[in-house]
């Protein structure tokens, strides 16, 4: 019975280590996914920066007020 439980202990902890591995895996994943993100965003920052205000510009342009900010 002692031996019974001794494995049901260890295979608890087992499960328990495995949960802080995924954790840190996921937390890693969210961080490659942030760098991905930023790296576009400051590689595309100036063409989208233009666009917006060309499509701004083209809106004032046909007399459509920009909202109060």
């Amino acid at each position: 019975m002692l031996q019974f439980l001794m494995t049901m202990i260890a295979g608890q902890k087992a499960k328990m280590d495995e949960r802080g591995a995924s954790a840190v895996e996921y937390g890693l994943l969210v961080a490659g996914i942030a760098a991905v993100v930023i790296t576009a965003v400051f590689l595309l920052g100036d063409q989208l920066d233009a666009a917006f205000s060309g499509t701004s510009d083209e809106l004032t342009e046909n007399g459509v007020t920009p909202a109060p900010e």
